[in-house]
C-alpha cells in the first residue's frame, strides 16, 4: 500500500479500489485511513467485497466512497468451493442495498454499490441494477473480446480466449495471499481457476448490443435512469416451468447452416 497508492496517484488515476475476497477486514479500514490521512478526499477509494449489511456498514463508517458486493460469484472464482465462504449474488446485493438506503436516510451520505459477480447473460446486468446496484463489474464479459490482453487460441475447432482468476497460481499473486514463512512465494491453495472462454470478437459491436438490451428492459420498467429503475423495477418468484416457458419451446429451431 505504501508504495502502490502514491505510484497510482502520481500516475493520474481517478479512482482506487481495494479488491479482495474478504472486504470486511481491518486491513481495508487501515488502508482507507491511510489514504484519507495522506490525500484527504481528493482521492476516491472503493472497498470490498462484502455480502451483508454488517460488511457494508463497516466499510461505510470507514469512509469508503463506493462498496463492491459479491464473494464467490465470479465465473473463475472458487472461493465458495475451497473455503465455504460466500453468498448468492442476488441475496447479497439485496441485503447490502437495504443497508445502503438505510445509511443514506440516516446520514444523508449516498454510497454507490458495485455488483461484482453472477453475470452470465446480458439481462443479468439489468437484474443487478434493478436490485439496487449503481454499476457492475464484469471480468468474463470483457475478457472475451479482441481488446483483452490475453491470447486467442483455437481449441477443438473453436476460438477461445485465456481467462484466469487472481486467486489462481497463474496470476502469480503470491504477495496478496502472503502467509509468511515457507509459504511466502507460493499459494497454499487456489481461489481461482485457469480457464478459456468463447471468443466474442470486437468489443464495440458487443457492448452496443448489450447496452441496447439494458435500455430496452429499462423502458419496459418505465425507467430512463438507473435511479428510476431502482424505484420501479419489480421482481417475482418463478418456477422451473416458468423459466422453461420463457425460452423457445415446442418448436424445431432452424439451423441456418443446414438450410444453406
Amino acid at each position: 500500500m505504501l508504495g502502490r497508492v502514491p505510484a497510482l496517484v502520481d500516475s493520474g488515476v481517478d479512482i482506487i479500489c481495494i479488491d479482495s475476497s474478504d472486504g470486511y477486514s481491518v486491513w481495508q479500514k487501515n488502508t482507507i485511513d491511510w489514504v484519507r490521512e495522506h490525500y484527504g478526499d481528493s482521492v476516491k477509494i472503493g472497498a470490498g467485497n462484502v455480502v451483508d449489511k454488517e460488511g457494508f456498514y463497516y466499510l461505510a463508517e470507514a469512509g469508503a466512497d463506493f462498496i463492491k458486493v459479491g464473494v464467490g460469484g465470479g465465473s473463475i472464482c472458487i472461493t465458495r468451493e475451497t473455503k465455504g465462504i460466500g453468498r448468492g449474488q442476488a441475496s447479497a446485493l439485496i441485503d447490502v442495498v437495504e443497508a445502503r438506503d438505510e445509511y443514506f436516510e440516516r446520514t444523508g451520505v449516498y454510497i454507490p454499490i458495485c455488483s461484482d459477480g453472477g453475470i452470465v447473460h446480458d439481462h443479468h446486468i439489468t437484474f443487478a441494477l434493478a436490485m439496487g446496484a449503481d454499476f457492475v463489474m464484469m471480468g468474463r464479459y470483457f475478457a472475451r473480446f479482441d481488446e483483452s490482453p490475453t491470447r486467442k487460441v483455437k481449441i477443438n475447432g473453436n476460438f477461445v480466449k485465456e481467462y484466469w482468476g487472481e486467486g489462481s497460481n497463474r496470476a502469480r499473486n503470491w504477495q496478496r495471499y502472503d502467509m509468511g514463512g515457507e509459504a511466502k512465494n507460493k499459494l497454499s491453495f487456489e481461489e481461482g481457476v485457469d480457464s478459456y472462454i468463447p471468443y466474442a470478437g470486437p468489443l464495440k459491436d458487443n457492448v452496443e448490443l448489450t447496452i441496447s438490451k439494458i435500455k430496452s428492459t429499462m423502458c419496459n420498467c418505465g425507467s430512463i435512469t438507473i435511479k428510476e429503475l431502482h424505484e420501479k423495477a419489480r421482481f417475482t418468484l418463478v418456477s422451473n416451468v416458468s423459466i422453461k416457458e420463457g425460452k423457445a419451446h415446442d418448436v424445431i429451431l432452424k439451423d441456418i447452416q443446414t438450410e444453406q
